[in-house]
């Protein structure tokens, strides 16, 4: 498989520190911005594929969330108004254009990031959005039968969460744990998704860690399941939306987050929001194989002109 192309490390004035993201510039000034929202335990690396695809016609900002990946020392408050704030803070930095001028923006949120695209879009960044896409997240989930957060975090997240308890030896060791992923696992090769990998590890004793604050995602994950707020942010977005959905979930099994049955059921149509269905792929998939990203590279222009 090819390198995919290398993005900028930069960093973005937010409230009590500085965002880590990846940049992919634009061959041209007045060039579309898109910024890219990663998922509750993830980091701006996974959009590495989606990122290198955009760049040139886009200019595109993948930010790490604060409390993961490089932004991880980034102090509370958590929650997924915080993170809407900061969004809104890299939209302003990279001179998204209130008027829908040159500047046009769109936000594109995978899982959480959904949520958060969808908040930042129907409040703080409601002037500064043009366009919204949702990828595998956003709109109201199967909430997991009533119990503490912890328990229904683990019901959704899996193993996605039980690697924040972790330590590994080294990067192989690392990757051997993914390798056992099920959905994960048979991207390994790809050099993107072990982009994504390695950008998720830090220094542990003598060996490295997942760079994820464990309260930032109870605090987020949370929000996502119970807040209300959050939940039906996606009922009164100021532009139109789409919502790229996966088949599967977030280990590979089906059906996935959203299913035809259950988008019938959201009240999608009065909302503004188009759901379309990116065959064959998972939770983790829709960002990196080829039809994933090929869905999303192609949604984003179209957000931009409607």
């Amino acid at each position: 498989m090819s390198e995919p192309v290398a993005p900028e490390e930069i960093r973005v004035p937010v409230e009590g520190g500085e965002l880590a993201a990846l940049y992919w510039a634009a061959d041209a000034p007045s060039a579309p911005l898109v910024v890219l929202v990663h998922g509750i335990t993830a980091n701006a690396a996974a959009w590495t594929a989606v990122g290198a695809a955009l760049a040139g016609e886009h200019e595109v900002v993948a930010v790490d969330l604060r409390g993961r990946g490089g932004s991880a020392e980034v102090p509370g408050v958590y929650g997924l108004q915080a993170h809407a704030d900061d969004v809104t803070a890299v939209l302003d930095a990279y001179g998204a254009d209130r008027e829908g001028g040159a500047n046009a923006a769109v936000l594109v949120g995978h899982s959480m990031g959904g949520f958060v695209a969808a908040l930042a879009a129907a409040g703080p960044a409601r002037d500064l959005v043009h366009g919204l896409v949702l990828v595998d997240g956003g709109l109201q989930l199967a909430v997991p039968p009533a119990g503490d957060v912890d328990a229904m975090l683990a019901a959704v997240l899996g193993p996605s969460l039980e690697r924040l308890d972790l330590r590994f030896a080294d990067l192989d060791d690392a990757r051997a744990w993914w390798a056992q992923h099920p959905a994960v696992g048979p991207w390994l090769e790809d050099p993107a998704v072990d982009a994504y990998v390695q950008r998720d590890l830090v220094p542990s004793g003598d060996g490295l860690r997942s760079a994820v604050v464990d309260r930032a995602v109870r605090v987020d994950g949370g929000e996502v399941l119970l807040d209300e707020m959050v939940r039906e942010a996606s009922a009164s977005l100021p532009v139109p939306a789409t919502l790229l959905w996966a088949t599967r979930g977030l280990l590979g099994e089906s059906p996935g987050l959203y299913d035809e049955v259950r988008l019938a059921g959201l009240g999608l149509e009065p909302a503004g929001i188009t759901a379309v269905e990116v065959p064959d792929t998972d939770h983790f998939s829709v960002l990196w194989s080829p039809q994933g990203v090929t869905a999303i590279t192609d949604t984003v222009p179209a957000a931009v002109t409607r």
